[in-house]
């Protein structure tokens, strides 16, 4: 039996919902919100969902609960949009993943039976393919890679399918190919990029990223943990090179700012 959700939550849900419908009232709305199309807001989905991914990093609770709240808006926003054009609302989105979530847990809603998460993954797979009306077919993992590709970030599509290929036997014998595959490709962006086409010194570039996401599988690393770490690390030495600098940066020669960003490489190790 499903457990009855707080009338608190009800309430507050019931607020937000009537609050982002007024904000899109014709006549009494905000001109921005009333602006806005399912394209316009793409970017910011996209903005809040990371923003709740750092929040959850940091640990910290209350910026936890305020980005899952913009995250949230996103949601509502998107559907109060959609039925101001008369293609859906809410109430259509909560009753389409309520549904979805009972169909692809029998096991829990049914009297499917499982052995482990790997079971539940596999029935997960199978009806989702069947909702899709696709026919699951074990010799082709294509539909899975192209779907990776245009819904998931470059870096995240990458992993993916990285990991996907290798799981279906298309992989190395050993971790030396791979650092031999990057050698090669490492010296086909070089000479991309000395002789060549824009397009293709892209797309040699791309080659060289996708290698390193191979040997990060390899080494059991996330590449886009170790990105983001680095990103984070060059920010904190910045700061310090330009509290070294007390002005600005171009108005010091490349040799002093090696001095201070060396400084500051060695303040700020873990």
């Amino acid at each position: 039996m499903s457990q009855p959700v707080a009338p608190a939550v009800l309430a507050a849900l019931e607020r937000l919902v009537a609050i982002v419908a007024q904000l899109r009232h014709p006549q009494t709305g905000c001109p921005w919100d009333l602006q806005q199309t399912p394209e316009t807001l793409i970017p910011y989905v996209i903005e809040e969902a990371y923003e709740v991914v750092d929040a959850i990093r940091s640990g910290d609770k209350g910026a936890i609960a305020e980005e899952l709240g913009d995250l949230l808006l996103q949601v509502v926003l998107q559907s109060q949009v959609a039925a101001d054009a008369g293609a859906f609302d809410l109430a259509t989105v909560a009753t389409g993943i309520s549904e979805k979530l009972i169909r692809r847990h029998p096991h829990v809603f049914g009297d499917v039976q499982v052995e482990g998460v790997e079971e539940v993954h596999r029935n997960w797979e199978a009806i989702k393919a069947q909702e899709k009306g696709e026919v699951p077919d074990p010799h082709r993992l294509t539909p899975k890679l192209q779907r990776d590709s245009r819904t998931l970030p470059p870096l995240m599509a990458a992993s993916k399918i990285s990991h996907r290929a290798a799981q279906a036997g298309f992989e190395w014998d050993t971790v030396e190919g791979v650092w031999a595959k990057f050698e090669e490709e490492l010296g086909e962006f070089r000479t991309a990029i000395a002789a060549e086409p824009r397009e293709n010194q892209e797309a040699e570039l791309g080659d060289v990223l996708f290698t390193l996401v191979n040997l990060a599988r390899w080494y059991g690393l996330d590449p886009a943990a170790a990105l983001q770490g680095t990103n984070r690390r060059f920010i904190q030495r910045f700061e310090q090179v330009e509290a070294s600098a007390g002005g600005s940066l171009g108005d010091l020669s490349v040799e002093e700012l090696e001095v201070f960003w060396q400084r500051a490489k060695q303040a700020l190790q873990p």
